[in-house]
């Protein structure tokens, strides 16, 4: 292990030297024009690079199709969900054995059960015919289950067009608009609700008013929000009577709301945004219930009045509580599905009402069997019901949607995602343990490894991370992961500050001016796990994207030593120029986050941990760095310019590898089996670094 393993001579990108002097700095960028996508020379950079990952991979290309092979045995091609009821109707996912993408169905039926013929919604197979990549923004049936409102991005730039289909038809309608975000139904049938984005900054500022037939250019302009630290959106309540307007930034939200029924009606602001403060607000019986952190930052839950949504008439139903995060609230009828995270793990509470006032009655607690799980609310589309359903899934248990009985205290499974190709769960063993990192603080961490590989001390260890946004790390499963864990490979996953696993003071505590905390408690986790025996020196690797993507470039530049391989999707490495340029898309709203550099302290602050910014001459890991061409939340040229310039500094012979997909954006391939192809290719990375032998 160590050796470049291509006689193949890596890309040069030609250094054109810029700078930039700011608080007494000079940034030096000698790549900045990697950014002129539209010019020749950066396509050819773009796929030198492509074409030396090749190269570099060969010698794979059998290991890359056995693992393509193994994770598609794990996959029931043709499989369906479970049907949801929404109004009349049953809806459903399935897929077919050979198809890239989801058709979306639906049946009639009784309150139980799904009965009739099978009529077809949106079939994205084919609406993706021709087309190199598709992605669904957003689809909502009227009230009436007539017409489908849908948008789609066919490049991977997030930028969605809205269509309108008569379900009756099957006739598309002549409404288009382009760049739509949220798009939401008025109780008429005809009146939809949208917002748009900006052309530059990728916002959705501007909400309108559409009634169907007129050209959109005549659409009433509803709000427009002119703060552009703010995103707005717009859906209903889950009874269906409001239309609920919320503009965000990452720290603050305020709510308008608009009875459905009343297209053309006034909004009505439920609280002004105060900095800080977040609010989300639903409707019951007359009341809104409204989860709010303005009493500390894990967030209570109160009621008020529609006739008076204000604070001063907000009544407390929930306290905040310091060791519990108060994540969602479900609302219904005759009950609420209260969630909550505690010690990083969900825990949901079934809480009824009494009567139609807002007062709380008897509570159940749902039982959660393993130390380490993923559990989410699954498809409620009814109001008026009894249960509840959920899905859960774990490291070692496939993804499972359980429907629980209020009244009667009983769940049942309703089905658990199957995974064909061998797959057995006794074989494989999970735990959580928490690791002390330098300042006292206890990091959680979720393990997983196949019971007959385990070899203390000896394994090849993945660590995983992200640790931004508040963001808590899911702990699903992933059939794709049993190539890894048939392998030997032990994997973890990294709960840094940052995310929002232990809460909201978990988020703050790895943001703005202590966002290294994120890199230390990181650092501190895999050597921990070295030290208890899961995983061997020099067979750590890591992988992290987008925000986490800054991680991994962080962390190779602190620690270098401790890793032999790094995975960096679609990576946030050029920290300094990107958060110095309001004209990108999401420059200003990400202030909240990273800091303003405008002002010195965090300027410096930054400075001190941007990946691009902070690469040295020395040793690094090996590293597979990823990108996509149309991707708008990372730009592509931040890795493209981070490789470049690493590759004149390093001062080993570990392969640094460039793959930029140039059909896709954020995510990677939209296709489910281009996707597995891709994750391949990572896979096989991994396991050369690592040393593992081909075969499992």
């Amino acid at each position: 292990m160590g050796a470049d393993r291509t006689s193949a001579e890596p890309p040069v990108a030609e250094r054109r030297h810029t700078e930039r002097g700011l608080h007494g700095h000079t940034l030096i960028d000698d790549y900045a024009w990697l950014r002129e996508k539209e010019d020749p020379t950066v396509a050819a950079y773009l796929e030198a690079e492509n074409a030396y990952t090749t190269a570099a991979m060969a010698g794979t290309e059998e290991l890359q199709q056995q693992l393509y092979a193994e994770m598609l045995s794990h996959i029931q091609e043709t499989d369906v969900s479970v049907p949801f009821r929404d109004g009349e109707y049953w809806y459903y996912m399935r897929t077919e054995e050979g198809k890239q993408y989801e058709t979306y169905c639906r049946k009639r039926g009784t309150t139980e059960a799904p009965m009739g013929e099978e009529e077809i919604v949106l079939d994205l197979n084919a609406l993706a015919e021709g087309e190199s990549f598709l992605a669904l923004g957003t689809m909502t049936v009227s009230d009436d289950g007539n017409l489908l409102a849908y948008s789609l991005d066919n490049r991977g730039f997030r930028q969605y067009t809205l269509r309108v289909k008569d379900l009756r038809t099957g006739e598309m309608l002549s409404e288009r608009v382009e760049r739509v975000g949220s798009v939401v139904w008025a109780t008429d049938n005809r009146t939809l609700f949208y917002t748009v984005e900006d052309e530059e900054q990728k916002r959705q500022y501007q909400l309108y008013r559409h009634e169907l037939g007129q050209m959109h250019t005549e659409d009433a302009l509803v709000y427009e929000e002119t703060d552009e630290r703010f995103n707005i959106g717009v859906g209903r309540t889950r009874d269906d009577r409001y239309i609920i307007l919320e503009s965000a930034s990452h720290t603050t939200t305020e709510n308008r709301f608009l009875p459905a029924d009343m297209p053309t009606g006034a909004w009505t602001l439920i609280a002004p945004r105060r900095d800080e403060i977040e609010y989300y607000a639903d409707h019951r019986n007359g009341s809104f219930y409204i989860r709010v952190n303005d009493t500390g930052r894990n967030f209570r839950l109160v009621a008020t009045p529609v006739e008076t949504p204000a604070p001063e008439h907000w009544e407390e139903l929930i306290p905040q509580r310091a060791d519990a995060m108060l994540e969602e609230v479900d609302l219904f009828a005759g009950f609420c599905a209260v969630w909550e995270r505690r010690q990083g793990l969900q825990h949901v509470r079934m809480i009824g009402f009494p009567g139609k006032g807002p007062t709380l009655g008897a509570e159940r607690e749902i039982p959660f069997p393993e130390p380490v799980y993923s559990a989410h609310p699954s498809f409620n589309r009814m109001f008026e019901t009894g249960k509840y359903r959920y899905a859960y899934q774990s490291l070692v248990t496939p993804s499972s949607v359980f429907e629980y009985d209020v009244a009667a205290g009983a769940q049942t499974l309703l089905k658990q995602v199957p995974v064909p190709g061998g797959f057995e769960r006794e074989r494989y063993a999970s735990e959580r343990i928490f690791v002390k990192v330098p300042d006292g603080v206890e990091v959680p961490v979720s393990l997983v490894w196949r019971k007959d590989k385990r070899e203390p001390g000896r394994n090849p260890l993945w660590v995983y991370g992200y640790g931004s946004y508040g963001y808590s790390l899911p702990v699903g499963f992933n059939s794709n992961r049993l190539s890894l864990l048939d392998r030997g490979v032990v994997l973890a996953y990294a709960h840094v500050r940052g995310g929002g696993d232990m809460g909201q003071a978990w988020h703050d505590a790895g943001r703005l001016m202590q966002k290294r905390n994120t890199f230390t408690d990181f650092i501190a986790v895999a050597e921990a796990l070295v030290e208890r025996g899961y995983g061997a020196a020099g067979r750590v690797a890591a992988e992290g994207g987008s925000a986490g993507g800054l991680l991994m470039g962080a962390i190779a530049n602190l620690r270098p030593d401790l890793y032999r391989a790094i995975v960096s999707h679609v990576p946030f490495v050029d920290v300094m120029n990107t958060m110095l340029d309001p004209s990108l898309p999401l420059t200003v709203p990400e202030y909240e986050e990273w800091g303003d550099p405008n002002g010195k302290e965090a300027f410096e602050y930054m400075l001190s941990y941007s990946p691009y910014d902070n690469l040295a001459t020395m040793s690094y890991p090996a590293m597979l760095v990823k990108t996509s061409l149309w991707d708008s939340q990372v730009m592509y040229w931040e890795p493209a310019k981070y490789v470049a310039k690493l590759r004149t500094l390093k001062r080993d012979d570990r392969v640094l590898l460039l793959h930029t997909n140039m059909t896709a954006g954020h995510g990677g391939a939209s296709g489910r089996y281009d996707y597995l192809k891709e994750i391949a290719m990572d896979y096989a990375f991994l396991l050369r670094e690592l040393g593992v032998k081909s075969g499992n």
